[in-house]
């Protein structure tokens, strides 16, 4: 007997989901089935309510602040889902009605009519250390917010700091040997510098946990491989084998390119071809990454004592590859420089070429490609 589908639209908030059903005829009814708690029981009694022995299910979702608990749940229990980016769901023009009802129904209609595409859903493994890496990144970001305050506390009581500007010894003893007339200022400046010195262990710890979790992942090959390339460090490649993943399911690196939104955009009607900045689509933490990455190009290729040392032990072909990939990008970088770029944009399309080459780099030591 051939299965029928049904297609399930589950719009999913904190406390909510919206379920709709669609038949897997293409004029079959779509209706809204009801409105359930977000907790995995209730799921699953919708989940049995619906399952029939001639009926095989299909249940769709948006990605968001939920995670992926629900697309684990249900494809631990053998059935078919898939979670789709928001941002590409088509959407009319003319629609200006918005509700969770309509959500759902509209995720259960587009699902059947094959207008949805699945994001890749790392495993659990691959999310925990994603969630270590940007633990990190945003101590980072606030260690950075907390000196900047610390400078703006300074510059109001008109205290600069004769020497170069840095968190260098010499500019720490300049700043606690500071003194001020009233008691209030030095408890404020005693509490910045308190900030500043728990954030930056708190970077050194995330850091080292890093570092002892990395060789025991599944992708430890590709985040040493990826150390052989010039400006990547271990912080670096970490975080871009945890955002991506597997690097192998993409067929071309122009798709991964494409996929973290570093190629021109583009508005192209008749016989006009309108080209703009790049559409910026994707994952924004690998874009920083990739950008901070290709500021290393600016020199002449080298290969300094601290890439070789990560080159150590390495397959000769990523080594051959990481080479490759200085000769071109470095030469690249001056050029365009000389052209009259300017170097951020010039960083940009670095930043993009570097792309393809860890691309290159994944397929040869990827345990998915083994």
């Amino acid at each position: 007997m051939e299965n029928r589908s049904m297609f399930v639209g589950l719009d999913v908030h904190k406390e909510t989901i919206d379920v709709s059903i669609a038949e897997g005829d293409r004029h079959g009814e779509v209706r809204h089935y009801g409105v359930i708690a977000s907790d995995l029981e209730p799921l699953d009694k919708v989940m049995r309510a619906l399952r029939a022995s001639d009926r095989r299910l299909h249940f769709v979702y948006e990605a968001g602040p939920c995670g992926f608990g629900i697309y684990r749940h249900l494809t631990a229990h053998g059935e078919d889902c898939v979670v789709v980016s928001p941002s590409m769901i088509p959407k009319r023009s003319g629609d200006r009605i918005k509700t969770d009802r309509r959500d759902s129904l509209s995720l259960a209609r587009l699902h059947r009519a094959g207008e949805l595409r699945a994001i890749y859903v790392p495993d659990a493994t691959d999310e925990a250390m994603r969630d270590l890496v940007r633990g990190r990144d945003d101590a980072v970001v606030v260690g950075t917010q907390a000196k900047y305050r610390l400078k703006a506390f300074l510059l109001r009581q008109g205290r600069r700091y004769p020497g170069r500007a840095g968190w260098t010894i010499p500019y720490r003893r300049w700043l606690a040997n500071l003194s001020f007339p009233t008691a209030a200022q030095h408890v404020a400046l005693h509490e910045y510098r308190d900030t500043i010195d728990e954030t930056e262990r708190r970077i050194d710890r995330l850091t080292e946990q890093l570092r002892q979790l990395a060789p025991t992942w599944r992708w430890a090959p590709v985040v040493d491989a990826f150390q052989a390339l010039r400006g990547v460090s271990f912080i670096t490649a970490v975080g871009l084998v945890a955002e991506l993943g597997d690097l192998t399911r993409f067929r071309h690196p122009r798709e991964l390119m494409a996929y973290l939104g570093l190629v021109p955009s583009e508005y192209s009607s008749g016989p006009s071809v309108r080209r703009g900045g790049i559409t910026k689509a994707g994952n924004p933490h690998v874009r920083r990454l990739l950008a901070e990455s290709a500021w290393a190009y600016q020199g002449i290729a080298r290969i300094g004592r601290q890439q070789l040392y990560r080159q150590e032990g390495l397959p000769k072909v990523v080594c051959d590859i990481a080479w490759k990939a200085q000769l071109r990008l470095t030469g690249r970088f001056r050029r365009l420089v000389a052209r009259g770029k300017a170097k951020p944009k010039v960083a940009t399309a670095i930043a993009r070429e570097l792309t393809g080459f860890m691309w290159a780099i994944a397929q040869e030591v990827s345990p998915a490609s083994q």
